[in-house]
């Protein structure tokens, strides 16, 4: 924070960099304890301190020496399989083709097999932009803190960092080095920059239009406007049409029918869908786009939006402005449909906790021409993992590198995502892939109203049509999943105004308001219990958590959701204290709910087993251990990278005990 804060080549600024190199080198981040202290030097430190940093600097480059013996694998010029690079087409892998229909549209099929946890696309975002950390709550009009993310991730690739490098002109922006601090100053963030302010207040749907429109310049814009102006034809049937890349196009007004890879234009021929949009958005996104306007006349234009008369001398830009504008409000709409949340999981951090939770959140949105393609499922058969930074050298530790790539760094955005299969697919299968409403998570009439509202079309997936058939969401036979009689403990069976027993010998009655204050009463336990563990105050949680297990084992079975959150918290309470086997045995409980929630090919059950194989190994059970990890690496390969943390932990584990038994 000092670094950004500070004024540019003052003394103020060299000594932050020193100090922070100072952290650095006590982390072991030796590279880049090198880079901060040589930015110190560039900043005018203190010839009478030099001393320090060269002594520093000494032990850095010996330390690095050490790394780079033969017995150490160097790895610096070549690609592991999960490092493939993405070209500016994106990446369909082999079998995998791009359709057109009238009642789908564009969509994807796979030409032949392929087995769960194949990798069928790779595409790299266009642009994206960071969540805020400090986002304002409508109903309160409060700011409310969320996950910082501004402080944690470059404002161009999305690496994480410890060691930011601020734009030169604002305090907000900071990069994990000078090549993406100079990238998205070229590209975008030299008129972003002085109405900064103004882009936090509209929103990330609306800074995200304005980056696209900015990066892909007047050349690129004019070129989408044209071909959608030359070519009007229509379909004689609705035979789904096989797309070539570069292939025969304009059968539709807007290109929507054609396949454009990862170039702007297949960002420009997403549907805007103006006429769904409600007169209130309509209006909202015009004026958003106005105030944006008239902020940006007031500069020189942008590289790519210039227009000159006679030698050196600019041109009004009023016109080029103006095709700005229009693009980037048609962006803003196309955005509401094809935004994707670019999401990390994150360590919750808490002083004096032995073990830490952790959760998926959202740190960035990002629009991906080629992922954009693929249509919509409540159950879909595909898993999305995401890539941020250009692949780091593991000997820097930290930032980016450059190279490994097949076209130039600075027209990309260091962001890409991998589709795998997360189940068996046959040839003709249609890839598809889950907007956020998931039949996991959601019940199909919740599910059905948000994907109108949102994406303007009404689901009819399997998932939902299985479920509106059912007449009761997610169950068999109304059955109401995950609850018992409280009285004979058989299955109960959901009706309009409650649940009823199953076994027609009780016949018990519970009205739907009962149960929910039941369930409402045990998160509220849950919550307390959570809230005293991160305070270290444990005696006080696990009487509250053994409370709610007895409470909640009477009317919940054991594959009911809650179930799984409460057994999870008895573990992580438990291995707090060192009870390891205690833990376990409460983990394993929890398999069941979330198997029973997420499905037995879930991601969520493969964490879940690798905490598991955590707990046994950090209680010394190996052969337990071993029996778990690879059910757990089976699981997160479907829907990870190899070079996802939990794969390379279990590894380490797994290659541990095996040298111990």
């Amino acid at each position: 924070m000092g670094v950004c804060h500070a004024d540019k080549n003052t003394d103020e600024l060299s000594l932050c960099y020193a100090n922070r190199s100072a952290a650095l080198f006590y982390q072991g981040l030796y590279q880049a304890c090198l880079e901060d202290i040589r930015r110190s030097l560039e900043a005018g430190y203190p010839s009478h301190l030099q001393d320090k940093l060269q002594t520093r600097q000494t032990a850095c480059q010996n330390q690095l020496r050490k790394a780079e013996k033969p017995n150490i694998p160097h790895t610096d010029h070549q690609l592991s399989p999960c490092q493939k690079t993405v070209n500016s087409t994106g990446h369909l892998s082999d079998g995998v083709s791009v359709y057109f229909s009238s009642d789908k549209g564009r969509h994807m099929l796979v030409m032949e097999n392929k087995p769960a946890g194949e990798v069928v696309l790779e595409d790299e975002a266009y642009c994206s932009v960071l969540i805020p950390a400090n986002i304002f709550n409508t109903g309160t009009n409060k700011a409310v803190e969320t996950f910082g993310t501004e402080d944690r991730h470059c404002h161009h690739c999305l690496s994480q960092s410890l060691s930011f490098v601020p734009c030169p002109k604002c305090s907000y922006a900071r990069y994990c080095g000078e090549s993406c601090q100079k990238d998205a100053w070229d590209q975008w963030h030299q008129w972003e920059c002085p109405v900064g302010a103004d882009l936090l207040a509209i929103g990330v749907l609306g800074h995200l239009a304005l980056r696209v429109v900015l990066k892909a310049g007047q050349t690129e814009v004019q070129m989408g406007i044209k071909n959608t102006k030359d070519h009007v034809t229509t379909y004689k049937n609705d035979s789904p049409v096989q797309l070539s890349l570069g292939g025969d196009c304009g059968k539709s007004l807007d290109h929507t029918d054609c396949f454009h890879g990862s170039s702007y234009m297949g960002i420009y021929s997403l549907l805007p869908h103006v006429a769904q949009h409600s007169p209130a958005s309509r209006f909202l996104m015009a004026i958003t786009m106005a105030v944006i306007y008239g902020k940006l006349q007031g500069g020189p234009p942008p590289n790519k939006w210039m227009s000159f008369k006679d030698e050196g001398v600019k041109a009004s830009w009023q016109p080029e402005m103006s095709m700005l504008g229009a693009t980037a409000l048609r962006h803003m709409m196309q955005l509401r449909c094809n935004a994707q949340a670019i999401t990390a999981v994150r360590v919750k951090e808490e002083s004096g906790m032995a073990v830490q939770s952790s959760s998926e959140i959202r740190i960035a949105t990002a629009i991906f021409p080629v992922l954009s393609l693929l249509n919509h499922s409540c159950s879909p058969n595909t898993s999305i993992s995401f890539t941020t930074g250009f692949q780091p050298d593991p000997h820097n530790q930290l930032g980016c590198s450059e190279g490994h790539f097949d076209h130039p760094k600075g027209s990309r955005s260091g962001v890409t995502v991998t589709v795998r299969a997360s189940k068996d697919l046959t040839a003709g299968q249609e890839i598809l892939h889950c907007y956020g409403p998931h039949r996991s998570r959601m019940e199909v009439k919740e599910r059905q109203r948000l994907l109108l509202e949102q994406y303007f079309f009404q689901c009819v997936c399997q998932a939902c049509q299985r479920d509106l058939s059912e007449g009761s969401p997610n169950a068999k036979e109304h059955t109401a999943p995950g609850m018992k009689c409280v009285k004979c403990g058989k299955p109960l069976q959901s009706h309009t105004d409650g649940y009823t027993c199953s076994w027609s010998s009780c016949g018990h009655q519970i009205s739907s308001a009962d149960v929910q204050n039941r369930l409402q009463g045990f998160q509220l336990l849950l919550d307390e219990a959570v809230h005293l563990m991160e305070q270290d105050r444990l005696n006080e949680a696990l009487h509250i958590l053994q409370s709610a297990f007895s409470q909640a084992n009477s009317i919940l079975t054991e594959t009911h959701p809650f179930q799984g959150e409460l057994a999870d918290a008895l573990a992580r309470l438990y291995a707090s204290t060192g009870e390891w086997s205690l833990a376990a045995s409460h983990l394993k409980r929890s398999l069941v709910a979330i198997q029973a929630q997420f499905g037995e090919d879930s991601i969520e059950l493969g964490r879940q087993l690798f905490k598991l194989a955590q707990l046994h190994f950090n209680g010394r059970d190996g052969v337990a251990s071993l029996s778990v990890i690879p059910r757990a690496r089976r699981l997160l390969s479907l829907h990870c990278s190899p070079r996802c943390e939990e794969l390379q932990e279990l590894s380490e584990m797994e290659h541990c005990l095996q040298g111990l038994l």
